[in-house]
């Protein structure tokens, strides 16, 4: 994803931007600083299934199969991520794993293909170039083939996006919102530039659901060579993504967090289709799906925070954009100081030098703290995944920065258990021998104007 966040769009419309600036109050994260202890938790965290809420003792023998081969107290921790969050955990869910770009395009490309009812997009980038007139053909091809199609993309996402490449598919049927339009013609009363739809959510058929980090766009062509050993490498190297598809009772919390920001966005509801059928057990995986908007409850900067506080053995996170609070970058710091193994993977190079560097001026104090900080190497690294304690993993659209956690629409799966996490872990383990190493003495021998860079961008966290 191309990091286009609110300095991208500064030169058109700066006057506005100053003005919106001046005018409005700064938000502010929750103190989290002893989350665990505030909350009133559950005995039994809430499970849902297909057919409603299960009963504690069912939702018990669910959890204990998850837990197999591990001495982590998942339960307890689930329980208090439930208060914290308000959200429960789902059971029944089978979750795909999709590496890097060309395999999740496959998926979603084959699972619209398929479709018969109704196809939601949400997205933060949909390109004009290759890969992006493709996915919309084949949607316009299903639009008018009888299928509902509605699209929500991102104004500042699609700033580079031609006005016709969306009226070609409004044209066929296609319903769009433009999130949050740059021009505040468009939204009297109701501008918001600061605030943007990052989420990458697509529905197909109210069955099948996709989330993630990949975006609608030719960045996405190309393999990033992830597990590609042995093969040889292509002269236009990919972005190393992650993304996961849902199929079970989840998929319907997908379709609510898509069609509470369409009506919020529009006010006339989408066709009416079959949007909530219903979802038999797909598969054995419990997930939690939070989404955060700006103004609201921010669950999954919560949800961060307290696994991070709760990890007792291993802290696994990827993330190609690093602005936290200064209580995250705590937490992260005193787990470290504890003995938790915290291992953080960010990338070499970025498609934004000015979150990059704000991201380097914390690598100081991780370093001294005990944190193992990794750089990809020669590739885009966008990815946005954790894993804790080989039982706790997240995939989503947020990254661990201010502006995912105050000022953009994200969305993150949870997945508790030993399984898919060792697929987690799998996947991170490669992309550390893919990844060089930073010590603490080299990073303090880096240049005078790097550190410099490193604090002008770090004066700009709040709005990157």
């Amino acid at each position: 994803m191309k990091k286009l966040s609110i300095q991208a769009v500064l030169p058109r419309t700066v006057g506005a931007f100053f003005l919106a600036v001046t005018l409005a109050a700064c938000a502010t994260l929750p103190d989290v600083r002893n989350l665990s202890t505030t909350l009133t938790p559950k005995e039994t965290p809430t499970i849902e299934g297909s057919r409603g809420v299960l009963p504690p003792r069912h939702a018990e023998s669910i959890l204990a199969k998850r837990l197999r081969g591990t001495s982590i107290d998942l339960q307890s921790l689930a329980a208090l991520e439930e208060a914290a969050t308000g959200t429960p955990l789902i059971a029944g869910n089978k979750v795909t794993l999709l590496f890097d770009g060309p395999q999740t395009m496959q998926a979603m490309i084959a699972a619209v293909s398929a479709a018969t009812d109704s196809i939601n997009l949400e997205t933060y980038i949909f390109d004009q170039d290759a890969l992006g007139l493709r996915f919309a053909d084949l949607l316009i091809e299903r639009q008018r083939a009888g299928v509902q199609v509605n699209i929500i993309y991102d104004s500042v996402g699609t700033l580079g996006t031609p006005v016709q490449f969306f009226d070609r598919m409004r044209e066929a049927g296609i319903q769009l919102v433009e999130y949050n339009p740059i021009n505040p013609l468009k939204r009297f009363g109701r501008w918001r530039l600061n605030n943007r739809d990052h989420r990458k959510i697509l529905v197909v058929d109210g069955k099948i659901g996709f989330t993630g980090g990949i975006n609608i766009t030719g960045d996405y062509s190309n393999s990033s060579m992830f597990r590609a050993k042995g093969r040889k490498q292509s002269a236009s190297v990919g972005w190393r993504d992650t993304h996961i598809q849902i199929e079970g009772p989840a998929v319907a919390s997908l379709q609510w967090l898509f069609l509470d920001t369409w009506t919020k966005q529009r006010e006339n509801d989408p066709l009416q289709r079959n949007y909530f059928p219903h979802l038999s057990p797909a598969g054995d995986k419990i997930v939690r799906v939070l989404g955060s908007a700006p103004g609201g409850d921010p669950t999954i900067y919560k949800a961060y925070v307290l696994a991070i506080q709760e990890a007792k053995k291993t802290i696994h996170i990827t993330t190609p954009y690093f602005v936290p609070d200064q209580q995250l970058l705590d937490a992260l710091k005193q787990a470290a100081q504890r003995g938790v193994e915290v291992t953080m993977i960010f990338p070499s190079v970025s498609d934004s030098g000015l979150v990059l560097s704000a991201g380097r001026s914390f690598y100081s104090e991780l370093l001294q703290s005990g944190v193992n900080i990794y750089q990809l190497q020669d590739v885009v690294l966008h990815a946005k995944t954790a894993v804790i304690d080989g039982v706790w993993s997240t995939v989503g659209s947020a990254n661990i920065d201010l502006r995912s956690f105050l000022h953009n629409t994200e969305v993150n799966v949870i997945v508790l258990g030993t399984e898919f996490a060792q697929a987690m872990e799998n996947a991170f383990q490669e992309d550390l021998r893919d990844s060089h190493q930073l010590s603490r003495e080299a990073w303090e021998q880096r240049p005078f104007f790097e550190r410099v860079q490193e604090w002008a961008a770090r004066r700009l966290e709040y709005w990157l």
